[in-house]
């Protein structure tokens, strides 16, 4: 039987950002205790959305974790789905089944903007991570009926600010969703070259300008291969980008 203090310093632990295998090590715990403890069995005395949503309380300036913030709001707009239709708002990104690291930063994201409770649905070749939430679309103002490409995409004042001050972070949840790092090779003179990559594909032009628009805050160079496909492929700008993004995993 582990002690109340136990579960406080797991709790502590991922509230600093540490994914639950990372805390399991490091507090030589089972994962599926962690689990339970952290995802199935949260702890009861928190606060609601109400008091947690920084658009709603006067007494709060923006979000607590500002670089959470930025990070889920670049998953959203890459791979995100907020649905008002229900009785309750539900938040939910979709994350490739085998990027389990993927899985637990949105999971970390989403519960240090707001969720108190977040679920991890499997489909097929996919989790969908999800919270629901009354408040959630105050924080994510870009929902609507459609696909995103089919309707306007623009970052409200106030999330320009966030996005200004961690543009890093915002990049990095943009390239998690729609994007990837690849090894590209080309063949000179009957020679082959092989050079690391970034590639982001979205259709639509609002959210592939706010893309190219955090990377020029970073000085990070790119261009658009195709329509709606952008690459980060000088040596220097790659290099740059692995301090802010990395590969997925």
């Amino acid at each position: 039987m582990h002690s109340p203090e136990m579960r406080a310093r797991v709790r502590a632990l991922r509230a600093q950002g540490n994914n639950i295998r990372s805390v399991a090590r490091t507090l030589a715990l089972p994962y599926t205790t962690v689990w339970h403890w952290c995802v199935d069995r949260p702890d009861p005395v928190q606060a609601n959305s109400a008091a947690r949503c920084f658009r709603c309380r006067p007494d709060q300036v923006g979000p607590s974790d500002p670089t959470a913030y930025a990070y889920l709001l670049g998953l959203y707009l890459g791979d995100g789905h907020l649905v008002t239709t229900d009785r309750v708002p539900v938040l939910r990104i979709y994350c490739t089944d085998t990027w389990l690291n993927l899985i637990e930063s949105c999971d970390a994201a989403m519960r240090a903007v707001l969720a108190n409770r977040v679920q991890r649905i499997q489909k097929q070749g996919c989790v969908a991570v999800q919270s629901t939430g009354k408040h959630w679309p105050c924080l994510i103002p870009q929902h609507g009926p459609g696909k995103k490409h089919q309707r306007p995409i623009i970052l409200a004042g106030w999330q320009q600010e966030i996005v200004t001050a961690q543009p890093g972070h915002f990049v990095r949840g943009l390239f998690h969703s729609d994007g990837c790092r690849v090894s590209n090779r080309v063949t000179v003179r009957g020679r082959e070259y092989v050079y690391p990559r970034y590639m982001f594909v979205n259709e639509s032009a609002d959210i592939m300008g706010l893309c190219q628009w955090a990377l020029d805050l970073l000085g990070i160079g790119w261009r658009m291969n195709r329509r709606n496909s952008l690459s980060v492929a000088r040596r220097e700008a790659v290099a740059a980008l692995d301090r802010h993004v990395g590969p997925k995993s």
